[in-house]
């Protein structure tokens, strides 16, 4: 190969506790195939910019600043005759920041004044044992809070949070994102760019791919395409799962490729990154690269996709670029994939594993890849990001890690099928599984049919028991507002965590929203919809509908009471301040499942 070089890109915003699993699988096949590939974690960069001493400092000055600057501009344009819809767009965000800012120089300024003094300390909580003692967390995590608040301030209606990036005028539509990408005013992520691509720019690369997985990376991530777009020559490339299921509407849009890429990668790319490298390397003409979209003489091209490679023929993933030592944690959790797609498949609402196609890796091969990371890294801790992993597959994954003798712990997502024996879960606890998030979704019989599930509804409180009985913490997904979901219905979720408290030892709730590739679309009906409406947003992962079920009100009637109810049986308990599943993780870890769900926190 030649000198040329790649740069797979991850941009903010994304929980930064851990590496996302996307870049390191790409940078693996390309390095693996003999490529000049390297990866750059923005997202984490960005966080240890942000919360910094004197960037918390010069965010609080400014708020002030801006404050009498909107007073000003709020006297010269407010009218009492005027309703809100005579106001301009912009004109509406200024009154939206100046509320904010007004509500917290009023009331917030002079205790949230000191956090620039705290917030060292708080940051160094993440990389020393102090992240194991729970009230050092707790207050960490509560100075970091109110330094993302003051951060977000000076570009209200801009909300960034260690978990989110929230703007209510935000749409998910060409125009909006167009207009919130250079709109300097609301783009937090401008500035540090600019502080960024001069770096890049000097190594002179000349292929740069950037991985945009969520919508909460969407600004972020065409902010740094656009800059890159306007002052360098390389291929812009852009991947990842948000726009592969939109892909026939941004087809559409020209001019998305005039301003922020050359391509657009669509669906499973660990295959398409090679035969796009070689396009790079003028081995292939962009006409037979896989996956790809791109525009040529004015017309906007998607190429055919190519059958997916499978996960035994992939390469490991490649952390080599990253400093592991800047995430949000004492221990990287490293992501990793068992297999990909769903083996059920038949949930109704449900498209998380829309563009994957099922296939799983032989259990050989991820002994292989554990003794690699522990050899090359030094890591031992993995979260499964699979869909779902399997009785058979838990059972032949212990059996292994004994056989090898590997020191590892894991946790991973399952099913509540009547094959996870007692047998194959107190196995899988001793070969190092200390959590199983599980689909557990709904306490009413008539929702769980209709959702499809494809479990024994009789047997699940069953395998809660033996998991727990076994040693492992036991998180129950559940969801409200499913479309023919009522209020009866909703309350049955509700009692079935007050009730089975002892072996559900935390849940992650979740308000219902359709997929536009969700299956329960192709039959409305079935599932209490009235009617589905065209898409406003036509870039939204989502679809609008109305139904029998809960109404708004009621919806957020039921939510407010699951929480008040959840909270007395469930007695404050630590694991609902260990925000993320990695750090739950951490702590089974280093305490264990009893320890944890008997520690009640007192924040007097």
């Amino acid at each position: 190969m030649d000198n040329k070089k790649m740069l797979l890109v991850f941009p903010p915003q994304w929980t930064p506790v851990s590496p996302h699993f996307a870049v390191p699988s790409l940078i693996g096949q390309l390095k693996n195939e003999g490529f000049n590939a390297f990866a750059l974690d923005l997202n984490i960069e960005f966080y240890h910019y942000i919360l910094d001493r004197n960037y918390i400092q010069n965010s609080l000055d400014k708020i002030k600043v801006q404050f009498e600057e909107a007073q000003k501009k709020i006297v010269k344009i407010y009218s009492p005759s005027k309703k809100e819809a005579d106001y301009s767009f912009e004109e509406k965000m200024l009154f939206y920041k100046y509320n904010k800012l007004k509500n917290f120089i009023s009331l917030k300024y002079k205790d949230f004044s000191v956090v620039p003094n705290f917030i060292n300390s708080a940051m160094q909580t993440f990389n020393t044992q102090e992240f194991y003692n729970p009230v050092s967390l707790i207050k960490s995590m509560n100075v970091i809070d109110k330094a993302l608040e003051i951060i977000s301030l000076q570009y209200a209606p801009l909300s960034i949070g260690f978990d989110s990036v929230i703007n209510p005028f935000f749409k998910f539509n060409y125009e909006s994102i167009k207009y919130f990408v250079l709109d300097k005013n609301t783009n937090i992520f401008s500035e540090f760019y600019e502080k960024q691509i001069n770096s890049i720019l000097e190594k002179d690369y000349g292929f740069i791919a950037i991985s945009i997985n969520s919508s909460s990376q969407i600004v972020a991530g065409l902010t740094l395409a656009y800059m890159l777009k306007k002052r360098t020559k390389a291929h812009i490339n852009i991947g990842g799962n948000f726009f592969g299921r939109i892909a026939d509407e941004l087809k559409k849009h020209n001019e998305f490729f005039d301003l922020f890429a050359d391509s657009v990668s669509i669906e499973e790319g660990e295959g398409p990154v090679v035969e796009l490298a070689k396009f790079f390397y003028e081995k292939l003409p962009i006409e037979q690269v896989p996956n790809l979209m791109y525009q040529k003489d004015g017309v906007v091209y998607l190429n055919p996709k190519m059958k997916p490679i499978k996960l035994d023929a992939m390469h490991n993933l490649n952390l080599d670029e990253y400093d592991l030592t800047k995430y949000f944690a004492p221990e990287l959790v490293v992501p990793y994939q068992s297999s990909r797609g769903c083996y059920w498949g038949k949930c109704s609402f449900c498209d998380q594993d829309f563009g994957q196609n099922f296939n799983i890796k032989n259990v050989d091969k991820v002994i292989s890849e554990f003794k690699e990371f522990k050899e090359k890294y030094n890591l031992n801790k993995f979260e499964f990001i699979d869909e779902s992993v399997s009785p058979i597959y838990m059972n032949e994954l212990s059996d292994k890690i004994f056989e090898n003798n590997l020191d590892v712990n894991y946790f991973c997502d399952a099913r509540l099928e009547t094959a996870f024996s007692s047998e194959i879960l107190n196995k899988a606890y001793k070969s190092g599984l200390k959590m199983i998030l599980w689909g557990l979704e709904s306490g009413s019989d008539k929702v769980m049919e209709l959702i499809n599930k494809g479990i024994d509804l009789n047997k699940r409180f069953e395998i809660l028991k033996d998991s727990c009985d076994a040693g492992i913490w036991n998180f129950a997904f559940i969801f409200f507002g499913f479309p023919a979901e009522t209020r009866e219905d909703a309350l049955k979720t509700i009692e079935m965590l007050v009730k089975n408290k002892d072996i559900i030892h935390s849940y992650g709730r979740s308000v219902f929203t359709m997929g536009r590739h969700a299956k329960l679309a192709q039959e409305p009906q079935k599932y209490g919809i009235d009617k589905i409406y065209p898409a406003e947003e036509e870039f939204s992962p989502n679809i609008n509908f109305d139904s029998s079920g809960s109404n708004p009100a009621q919806l957020k009637e039921i939510l407010d009471l699951c929480r008040n109810e959840c909270a007395v049986a469930y007695k404050n308990p630590l694991w609902m301040y260990l925000r993320y599943r990695e750090w739950l993780f951490l702590y089974l870890c280093q305490y264990t499942t009893k320890w944890i769900s008997d520690y009640n926190v007192n924040l007097k």
